[in-house]
């Protein structure tokens, strides 16, 4: 069947992913010791499953270079998440919490599915999503994840840099890459601006009020920390 956008099952998969991240995060905070481990495990878990979806599609002939290759933002925070998980430094936990929240956050909240539910890459697509919220809210609640001062807008930087890059490549391969020649079939925010160039336009400003959104919890402890450093 066809997932509804905010029907009953999109709205269970919404709430499960929050309750993941709480039920994980109180666990590690009554047990200090087995923190280490949860962090051990989402990463396993994370990228195993994201690596016998690169099989999947190989097999189904989606993987066929120049397309369907992990450039896309999510594939890059999703491995940069496991890589947090398993060695946490500053400057990968103050992107991740800004690109996982609000890139792989609004993923599970507009799904670009494609497929049908309960289907696999329906299920791999909440798994590797959800998976990513999921893991950064428990770090956040544990306390291992404090952004530090200023890094909303290099995080900003950063993926304006990227997706540069990203661009000259679908320019040169015809492909669409962070949806930068063109929107998603399924029904999105960007729906609101408009044809392409200026849902492009749209999305920078939806990135810049969400990277600034989620730094106004975090401001005063990322202040103390900066200071204390």
């Amino acid at each position: 069947m066809r997932l509804q956008s905010f029907g009953p099952l999109h709205l269970a998969i919404v709430a499960c992913v929050p309750l993941v991240g709480w039920g994980l995060a109180a666990w590690g905070r009554r047990r200090p010791g087995a923190a280490r481990g949860i962090r051990l495990a989402l990463a396993t878990a994370i990228g195993v499953n994201e690596l016998v979806f690169y099989r999947y599609s190989a097999a189904r002939g989606w993987l066929a270079p120049p397309h369907g290759l992990p450039l896309d933002l999510c594939d890059v925070v999703l491995w940069l998440t496991v890589y947090t998980l398993v060695k946490p430094r500053a400057w990968a936990l103050d992107a991740i919490y800004y690109l996982g929240l609000a890139g792989s956050g609004m993923a599970v909240l507009t799904p670009d599915v494609g497929e049908p539910f309960p289907s696999y890459p329906a299920v791999k697509f909440f798994l590797a999503h959800g998976g990513v919220v999921a893991s950064i809210l428990f770090l956040v609640w544990t306390g291992a994840l404090r952004p530090r001062r200023g890094s909303w807008w290099r995080v900003l930087l950063g993926v304006n840099a990227y997706a540069a890059v990203v661009g000259v490549v679908d320019g040169l391969f015809g492909t669409n890459y962070m949806y930068l020649r063109a929107k998603p079939e399924s029904s999105t925010l960007l729906d609101l601006f408009g044809p392409w160039p200026w849902y492009l336009l749209g999305a920078e400003g939806i990135a810049l009020c969400l990277f600034w959104l989620l730094h106004l919890p975090v401001r005063r402890v990322a202040g103390r920390t900066s200071s204390q450093a």
